[in-house]
């Protein structure tokens, strides 16, 4: 695509697929989450978690696998059984996707305005931003419990731009999952797609304007305007 005349005033993050690779880890604990409740393979598909469910918020996907309505202490025990398999599950695995510090510290020193916008519950954030110590780059980080409607809605990164003080024509929004494009482009946002979790002519159909597999190999023009003197 023709790249902007100016560069972003913000670039945004999804966490889980997109600063680190770990979805396969998340779709493990659905799955075994799933049989625990006596769900069969054919009501909780590993495709289902990936695509469908990829960017909502638990209190999203936990009526919809079990198909009623729950209570929110329901929810919040699921959640919790499910989240801590996670992090036991991808715990000795855990790390940034290739070249994601050494991006974040360039975009630092270019003075953008650099924010997490992710479904992840706080236990996760601090799992993973702690963990790598990536904290300290992000000004804001915006969770799930900061809206009521998750990804493909926008509302995360509207809220994320708001917290930031910036348009979302201003921002630019790295994502892995469907729902995070369909709810950048939403948003009013330009997005771009890593391709961790689904394959690209799938980002590119949700209406990723670039694609990539990990912050060391951008496409050159994206690079390029993402660094670009303001």
């Amino acid at each position: 695509m023709l790249t902007p005349l100016r560069p972003p005033a913000a670039v945004l993050f999804d966490m889980d697929g997109t600063l680190v690779d770990n979805m396969r880890f998340h779709v493990q604990a659905w799955v075994s989450l799933a049989r625990a409740l006596g769900i069969d393979a054919a009501g909780a598909p590993e495709e289902r978690f990936e695509r469908e469910f990829a960017g909502k918020r638990n209190e999203e996907i936990l009526p919809a696998l079990l198909g009623r309505p729950l209570p929110p202490e329901e929810v919040a025990r699921l959640a919790d059984q499910k989240e801590a398999h996670y992090r036991e599950l991808y715990g000795p695995h855990l790390a940034a996707l290739r070249g994601a510090p050494e991006l974040l510290t360039r975009l630092r020193e270019r003075g953008r305005g650099l924010a997490v916008a992710t479904a992840a519950p706080s236990a996760n954030r601090d799992f993973v931003l702690d963990g790598l110590r990536l904290r300290p780059f992000f000004s804001r980080v915006v969770g799930a419990e900061d809206v009521t409607r998750g990804k493909p809605a926008p509302d995360i990164f509207l809220a994320t731009a708001r917290a930031l003080e910036v348009e979302p024509s201003g921002c630019v929004v790295f994502e892995d999952a469907v729902n995070g494009i369909l709810a950048a482009r939403a948003a009013g946002m330009f997005a771009v797609g890593v391709t961790t979790l689904v394959p690209e002519q799938m980002l590119r159909e949700a209406g990723a304007h670039w694609v990539t597999r990990d912050f060391a190999s951008l496409p050159e023009d994206l690079e390029r305007w993402l660094l670009r003197e303001r």
